[in-house]
């Protein structure tokens, strides 16, 4: 078993990429260990099909740099926060033990990011009890509860809690989010258009990463909300 300090969920391969890559990114730089977990495959998207979106996610997964990326198969747009799903992703926390979970954004344009948020995140409640008894290859599994729960902030531009500094791996973001060429902005494709498709969207990437890292005084950042306050030891630690 490989431990974790960081696991990401995205309700869609992509989400992760477009929601926090830079973070992530950084946080491997560190030293940590990050893994991400994908909830669908993302077949009903406009573009493209289930089995482009695998190679693009494992292709992103390898710029990325990620310990692990798994995908759990959830059925797309249909998914519901019910027993039989939660278990799901106990299984996953108990089985990677993060320190950190990053989840969907609480609230979306698209209604699997807003179900897929509070799933994951009364999963990570769950995960804590022992007497919910989960196995994994034939292993019973111990009870994990991560220590924090963050929402990256998607296509709403909701006010985030606080921002990750993300200047020096803007690019690997950029790369990872663009490993998922059939989606986004193509002049030359003959594919049906959709929201996420326009250039403006495309572009949309950078300008809202470098207008959060304007307010903070720095090139570019990623914003999360919390579910609960933020603690630090000193004022000093605050910028």
């Amino acid at each position: 078993m490989i431990k974790l300090d960081i696991l990401a969920f995205g309700a869609h391969p992509d989400d992760v990429e477009l929601g926090c890559s830079g973070t992530i990114a950084k946080e491997i730089s560190l030293g940590k260990k990050v893994g991400i977990i994908d909830l669908t495959r993302g077949e009903l998207g406009t573009r493209g099909s289930a089995e482009i979106r695998d190679k693009e996610a494992a292709k992103a997964a390898e710029i990325l740099e990620v310990a692990v990326r798994e995908n759990l198969g959830f059925r797309d747009g249909f998914f519901v926060n019910d027993e039989k799903h939660q278990l799901e992703i106990i299984k996953m926390i108990r089985k990677y033990q993060p320190e950190i979970v990053l989840c969907n954004a609480i609230h979306d344009r698209h209604i699997d990011h807003g179900k897929g948020s509070k799933l994951v995140s009364d999963a990570c409640f769950l995960s804590g009890l022992r007497k919910i008894e989960t196995e994994l290859n034939g292993e019973n599994q111990q009870a994990w509860r991560p220590k924090v729960v963050y929402h990256y902030i998607q296509w709403e531009n909701i006010e985030p809690d606080f921002v990750v500094d993300v200047s020096t791996f803007m690019q690997k973001k950029i790369d990872a989010v663009m490993a998922y060429d059939s989606q986004f902005y193509n002049p030359d494709s003959k594919e049906p258009v959709s929201p996420i498709t326009s250039k403006n969207f495309l572009d949309s990437i950078t300008y809202r990463a470098q207008d959060l890292g304007r307010i903070v005084g720095v090139d570019f950042a990623e914003g999360f909300t919390t579910e609960r306050y933020l603690a630090v030891n000193s004022l000093a630690d605050l910028r």
